[in-house]
């Protein structure tokens, strides 16, 4: 499905005129090359070349912070065509460049391809976020996730030229995917070697928080068919989807459960976390769960006497026998309506039986499950 939509969007697409506007481009009627690349991302975000410079650059890009969008409504639609690029990597023809990609035993090394996937993927994205009327991006792009790399072959000739094309195929508010294409010529023709699927995630110049980008309009029913992104996934034999893992609860914070402060005695607020996390593992795995072991619990605010707790469980990562859930809790004043975290617990519990897969749908999601295999595997090393 990527291949034909990147042949529709090259007929369209004039890449020498948007994402390389502003500077001129070697390669005269040709794609640039990745050296190209990553000057141009140095420019979009004020980069110093210099490690010297580099205190002076970080404090020219916090003056941006004022031209973030205040919500995405103030940003303008873009389209998928607005995005495309194309990129050469010439190692049939540049035996220098040949050289830095060779490896032991004579053929390309992999990481250098991962590399220039991330530096297209970024630059895909500015693309989409361009604004003609700003010298530099107040954006800070990052690589969230890489979702997925197919290959399409799996030999990768070390002296034959290699064309790397992509666009952004879906967009939520601070998070966009984007889809790569790599193909390498070799008997006469490209052909398809590797497709490959980056959400990357916008942030303000100081890498702090989030900040918003442009929406995306598709065009047409291909393109429609693309923005489904993570919710096009099919479930996986013997898995559930993350949103069904959940179990929630609400606890009136009583007078009775208050410590000598008067505030709710903590371990009350432990209890109830781990009541739920273990019911929420014995419904997902269908039988018993005995704890293995609890990790990370921050208190990072007092529950007032009166305030209503809100509890929420997650399972967020499952290995055979093993649940990893995760619980949130906040407290809500329902005088102010106000919300605030209280506590977030992390619980590994394992059953008699191997238990279904966990499977992500939203970037979220999939944030909350590299969490969780974080403090799985933290357990495992230390029993």
């Amino acid at each position: 499905m990527l291949l034909p939509r990147i042949r529709l969007l090259r007929s369209v697409a004039s890449l020498t005129t948007r994402a390389f506007s502003r500077r001129p481009v070697s390669l005269q009627g040709k794609a640039p090359d990745m050296s190209e690349v990553r000057n141009r991302l140095r420019e979009i975000v004020g980069a110093s070349t210099n490690w010297r410079d580099h205190q002076q650059a970080l404090a020219d890009r916090l003056s941006l912070s004022n031209q973030l969008a205040g919500s995405q409504d103030e940003l303008p639609v873009r389209r998928m065509k607005d995005s495309y690029i194309e990129v050469h990597l010439p190692l049939g023809t540049d035996p220098t460049l040949r050289e830095k990609y060779l490896n032991y035993h004579k053929g390309v090394r992999f990481g250098r391809i991962l590399e220039d996937l991330d530096s297209l993927a970024v630059l895909i994205c500015y693309s989409h976020t361009h604004n003609k009327a700003l010298q530099r991006s107040p954006l800070s792009i990052v690589t969230a996730l890489v979702d997925k790399i197919d290959m399409r072959k799996h030999i990768i000739h070390p002296d034959c030229d290699i064309k790397f094309a992509g666009h952004v195929t879906w967009v939520g508010k601070t998070s966009i995917e984007a889809k790569m294409h790599m193909s390498q010529y070799h008997d006469g023709a490209y052909t398809p070697v590797l497709d490959a699927t980056f959400v990357m995630v916008a942030r303000d110049p100081e890498n702090k928080r989030a900040a918003f980008v442009n929406p995306l309009q598709p065009e047409g029913p291909e393109e429609e068919e693309l923005t489904v992104s993570f919710r096009s996934r099919v479930l996986p034999p013997n898995s559930v989807w993350m949103e069904d893992a959940k179990v929630k609860g609400l606890e009136i914070c009583h007078p009775q459960e208050r410590n000598i402060f008067n505030r709710i005695f903590g371990g009350f607020l432990m209890r109830k976390a781990y009541e739920l996390g273990w019911a929420n593992a014995c419904a997902y795995g269908g039988c018993r769960p005995n704890l293995v072991a609890v990790d990370d619990i921050l208190f990072q605010k007092p529950v007032e006497i009166g305030s209503l707790l809100l509890l929420s469980s997650q399972v967020c990562y499952t290995e055979g026998k093993y649940i990893q859930v995760r619980v949130h809790t906040e407290v809500l004043d329902p005088l102010t309506r106000q919300h605030n975290t209280t506590n977030v617990f992390h619980f590994t519990f394992v059953t008699d039986k191997d238990v279904p897969n966990i499977v992500p749908q939203s970037y979220g999601e999939s944030m909350l499950y590299l969490d969780g295999k974080r403090h799985f595997n933290q357990t495992v090393e230390s029993q």
